[in-house]
């Protein structure tokens, strides 16, 4: 490709499947499976409630953008989901890149996949986060140019889509939304971007600086940030701030400072001068427990 371009290529890419099953043939007029704050019902949505077992190669309908400095690969197929995107001045995958897909039963549809960025609307995770959208490739005067993905929902009749686009000479993705109410009525309506990456225990998260809370997937369950002074998902996080962390609670490799005796290793201790304090929800080991 030429510097200071944007290419797109569309090709299929083969990647081992665990397939979902034949949907459930009743239709789901009623539901009493609370899921995540929002009913069961997804009529009229066929609902998957079983996967195969064994893994088998399954050929995907994918789109590839790139630039200089990055490439997205596109799966239009489930959902429009970005799957990978790679910095190229390094080869590093930046967001955490999938090798299989095998579904959970996550989607309110039943069938979601882990890795990438899922995008998700009308509600979390959509119902249609693992059906196909429609494809629409848009080129613009400064050289940038973004796929939509398009689609429908049949639940309240609205429409959504989202846009991938990168502009010739920056390493940044930028995301359009644009959300369509096809009805007289008000809907209510969310819309969030479930971005995947590699962790690990020494991994630490940024958020703005304006950022004072944070929450699950519930407003009842919520946190001050980045230091926690109360209980979060169960931990005592104002206890851990004036005892440290139980024993139990201590991660196995990546140990902070305040729960080891004696002299600190180097990267310990320059961690230790820059306040890595036991109740600090930016790092990733001190969070024993699985939280949003």
């Amino acid at each position: 490709m030429n510097k200071n371009s944007v290419s797109i290529r569309r090709a299929p890419i083969v990647i081992p499947t665990y397939q979902p099953q034949s949907p459930d043939k009743n239709p789901m007029f009623l539901e009493r499976r609370v899921y995540q704050g929002s009913s069961g019902r997804v009529y009229p949505l066929p609902c998957v409630d079983r996967f195969d077992e064994t893994k088998t190669d399954r050929a995907y309908d994918s789109l590839l953008i790139e630039n200089e400095f990055i490439e997205v690969l596109i799966l239009p197929e489930l959902g429009g989901r970005i799957h990978a995107a790679k910095d190229k001045t390094n080869g590093y995958d930046f967001l955490y890149r999938n090798e299989v897909i095998k579904p959970a039963l996550i989607g309110l549809a039943g069938s979601w996949a882990s890795g990438g960025i899922e995008f998700n609307w009308p509600q979390h995770h959509r119902p249609s986060t693992f059906m196909p959208t429609d494809v629409e490739i848009e080129e613009h005067a400064d050289g940038s140019k973004t796929i939509w993905l398009s689609e429908h929902d049949p639940l309240c009749r609205m429409k959504g889509m989202h846009g991938i686009c990168l502009h010739p000479g920056r390493s940044v993705i930028e995301l359009k939304v644009r959300a369509y109410n096809r009805t007289p009525f008000v809907q209510t309506f969310l819309w969030w971007a479930n971005v995947a990456t590699r962790v690990h225990e020494g991994y630490q998260s940024f958020l703005p600086p304006d950022v004072t809370h944070v929450a699950d997937h519930a407003k009842g369950s919520t946190s001050t940030f980045p230091h926690c002074t109360g209980t979060y998902y169960g931990v005592n996080y104002a206890e851990r701030a004036k005892s440290g962390v139980p024993k139990h609670e201590r991660p196995p490799a990546f140990v902070p400072p305040h729960c080891r005796d004696g002299e600190l290793p180097p990267e310990i201790a320059r961690l230790a001068e820059q306040g890595y304090a036991p109740n600090d929800l930016t790092w990733y080991a001190n969070i024993p427990v699985p939280t949003s």
